[in-house]
């Protein structure tokens, strides 16, 4: 079965401390329990979800009142539902995408493309059949219509914000014909004005910068999580979950910020190369 993986994060770490305020070791709480160490263990490391049931013995044993036993039990249900991207689980082969879903803020860097997030349909057409030139025409229709649906879901719902630090580099790139990029630096600005969507330009004339290393993305979570750094390269994904990495990222990413140009300069300045596309 299909976990989420941000809940089992979530839920495991939530064992932990419930067992902590005991004072109980793994060993001690297993045993009463009537359960092997492994088996608490796995639970607590988010190895395995454990069932409703075993989450509501953990809570009767630890005394846990009423209110978080019940919190905790949903939770363990929650673990188990199936979000959106699971339709499109032969194109979503991480988990980046569940992280990107349940988070409460976005920020990412991009010096190459507009992210895909701020794709229009064509633009990421072209972005894709570029980048997979052996797709046959379903599989980039599957691609292309597996983007359009994480744009809907994560920005049309209002829930997550979003900022986007993109180098003008990005956004002079000639991707597809010129109708092409017009349209793209239009939808771009349309989206631009959505209240949960913040979007700068890093121009040219900056030189040298602090992001010359590469896209990224920090997902924040609230309260619920740490947050968690993020980059991708054609070798793989790469997960930053250490406090102070994650930190040193998103110190990169407000030196950036600090670097751009304002939201209103960066739409005047995207207005103006959709003018000349």
């Amino acid at each position: 079965m299909k976990y989420s993986t941000v809940r089992l994060r979530r839920l495991s770490r939530e064992l932990r401390t419930l067992r902590a305020t005991t004072g109980l070791t793994t060993e001690a709480a297993a045993e009463q329990l009537g359960w092997s160490r492994s088996k608490l263990n796995r639970f607590e490391t988010g190895k395995i979800a454990p069932a409703t049931e075993d989450v509501a013995a953990i809570c009767h044993l630890y005394c846990v009142d009423q209110a978080t036993a019940e919190a905790t039990v949903q939770l363990a249900r929650e673990v188990t539902r199936r979000g959106w991207w699971t339709a499109y689980s032969d194109v979503f082969t991480g988990s980046y995408i569940e992280f990107e879903a349940e988070a409460t803020v976005i920020h990412k860097w991009e010096p190459l493309l507009i992210p895909g997030l701020l794709q229009s349909e064509d633009y990421a057409r072209e972005i894709i059949r570029a980048t997979w030139p052996d797709l046959t025409s379903t599989e980039l229709d599957r691609r292309v219509d597996a983007r359009m649906a994480r744009k809907i879901n994560l920005l049309g719902s209002k829930t997550s914000a979003l900022h986007v630090l993109m180098d003008e580099g990005a956004l002079n790139r000639p991707i597809g014909t010129p109708e092409i990029i017009a349209s793209q630096l239009g939808d771009l600005l349309r989206i631009m004005d959505w209240p949960n969507v913040t979007v700068q330009v890093l121009p040219l004339t900056n030189g040298a910068h602090t992001g010359l290393e590469g896209a990224f993305s920090v997902l924040g979570f609230g309260d619920e999580d740490p947050d968690i750094g993020y980059a991708e390269c054609p070798a793989g994904e790469v997960y930053v979950e250490a406090s102070d990495q994650v930190r040193r990222l998103m110190l990169m990413f407000e030196r950036l910020a600090g670097a751009c140009l304002s939201p209103q300069e960066s739409a005047t300045r995207i207005a103006a190369m959709r003018s000349k596309a």
